[in-house]
């Protein structure tokens, strides 16, 4: 199933997964043949090795080409996140346009990212940093933009973004203060004024 993925994102993905496995298998069995065969053992593992990185890379490139400018995009990208980051599973901010803000609690404090354009997020953003700081005083509280405009982070960097940040908070302090930010989330209520026809509000979608 991955494999199809990548091959719809990327129709030279596959045989070059394929060619980086057999180049280096083949880059092996020349060494066993100069020095010793036991070279050709360790060239089998080294080209699945090999080969299965490049297919993990690939997938990941066809991960966000598929969910590049889909509604919730940044939520599957946070979602997916190893170590000690506590993800709000519903959109803290949401307008009529689908503009999008997650919040993430983690060791730098509170992170909250938001998807859309800078001239409609930024305000949502300013909003939902307010009402987090009245509870999490004295907590960090970073603010991130994701998306393909000046200024915003790209989806495929976002992992990387938020890794980069500084870590302000021991682990034991970042339980307590998720807990004070679940007490903190009300229901998203819907947005003023009709939607477009056949939209529904996005849940976001969840990684494989």
């Amino acid at each position: 199933m991955v494999a199809q993925i990548i091959k719809q994102a990327n129709p030279k993905g596959m045989p070059i997964v394929y060619a980086s496995a057999l180049a280096t298998l083949v880059l092996f069995v020349v060494l066993g043949l100069i020095f010793s065969w036991t070279w050709i053992v360790f060239g089998v593992f080294a080209a699945v090795l090999v080969g299965m990185l490049v297919f993990s890379r690939f997938a990941q490139t066809a991960q966000y080409s598929m969910l590049h400018g889909q509604p919730g995009a940044a939520y599957a990208i946070l979602q997916g996140m190893r170590g000690t980051w506590h993800v709000e599973e519903k959109p803290v901010a949401v307008n009529r346009d689908q503009d999008l803000v997650f919040r993430v609690v983690g060791y730098p404090g509170v992170i909250l990212v938001s998807e859309g354009p800078p001239s409609r997020v930024q305000r949502m953003l300013v909003a939902e940093k307010k009402r987090v700081q009245r509870v999490a005083v004295d907590v960090p509280v970073y603010d991130v933009q994701c998306g393909d405009a000046e200024g915003q982070i790209p989806l495929a960097k976002l992992q990387r973004h938020l890794m980069k940040l500084p870590r302000n908070l021991k682990k034991g302090a970042v339980s307590e203060v998720n807990n004070r930010m679940r007490a903190l989330t009300p229901a998203v209520p819907m947005p003023k004024g009709p939607l477009p026809k056949g939209v529904r509000m996005p849940r976001g979608p969840k990684m494989r």
